[in-house]
């Protein structure tokens, strides 16, 4: 993709995604996600209905007259945007691809991050962390995310989740909301998400397409794995076959909502081809 293009399609993305933020996540991602607690502002005079467990001894013995200490929040926060950038996030048969979906999730998710001055990073994950982007504020950075996100050309194919989480605990020393966006067609992570969500506001993304979930009747059919690159020839007309293949969805997927469940993590089920806007704010309402 050349420059022209590439900054065509982040513009697209921007506009989409800023109107999203603005108009109808900015207020609900507030709300959801506090700041770290409430820090002394300033004194002033004590008025009627104040509560009085806050009333300043010190200052109300100086001036004879009671006064009272105002806290606001401490509401600067960290958004870390891990994304799995492997093989099996180029699958799409409707109108969008899983990546793409993925992306403008996570740049109204950025956005939404912005309005409220919050830092934002980005951890773009395969079998290993391919690309790590320190938190920092501002709309430029947000565009860099996004360019990131088109145009990332990872190494590999394959997934390993708990890499990625155990980079992300130890980049991050304080306390981040973490958004995980992947289809968790993956393994092996049930303990370092336990251990990652005790110390972080955790939320996973499950992006995936209605055909991932079943094979059809097409009779035999050559078929490449997206993550090794293997093709094979896959008697799709053999019940059997399309019961095992739909036995094995099912597993990944329970293991994901159970993984998450049990570490005290919230979930969110994406489909490429349904609105990903009423589930997000299904979850913000939820949890707000």
């Amino acid at each position: 993709m050349d420059t022209k293009d590439l900054l065509k399609k982040v513009r697209k993305i921007e506009i989409k995604t800023r109107r999203l933020s603005d108009h109808i996540f900015g207020g609900e991602y507030h709300s959801t996600f506090k700041g770290r607690g409430m820090t002394f502002s300033e004194v002033r005079q004590y008025h009627f209905g104040d509560d009085v467990r806050n009333i300043d001894w010190n200052v109300t013995a100086r001036y004879n007259e009671p006064y009272v200490k105002v806290f606001e929040e401490e509401r600067e926060l960290t958004m870390m945007l891990m994304v799995d950038v492997s093989g099996s996030e180029l699958f799409g048969t409707d109108q969008q691809f899983k990546n793409e979906v993925v992306t403008e999730i996570a740049a109204t998710l950025a956005f939404s991050a912005t309005q409220n001055n919050d830092k934002i990073g980005l951890i773009l994950f395969s079998d290993k962390v391919e690309l790590y982007i320190p938190p920092k504020k501002g709309r430029s950075h947000v565009l860099r995310i996004i360019r990131e996100l088109i145009e990332f050309e990872p190494e590999s194919k394959q997934t390993n989740l708990a890499e990625a989480l155990k980079f992300m605990q130890n980049v991050m020393k304080k306390k981040a909301i973490v958004f995980v966006l992947s289809d968790f067609i993956a393994d092996d992570y049930h303990q370092t998400m336990k251990i990652v969500a005790g110390k972080h506001d955790v939320t996973g993304i499950r992006v995936y397409d209605k055909r991932e979930e079943e094979i059809p009747n097409l009779g035999v059919v050559q078929m490449q794995d997206e993550e090794t690159g293997e093709f094979m020839l896959v008697n799709t007309s053999s019940k059997k076959v399309r019961l095992n293949y739909a036995k094995y969805y099912r597993e990944k997927v329970g293991y994901y909502k159970e993984s998450f469940n049990k570490a005290g993590a919230g979930t969110i089920d994406c489909r490429v081809d349904e609105s990903y806007v009423k589930k997000m704010l299904g979850y913000f309402k939820r949890r707000g």
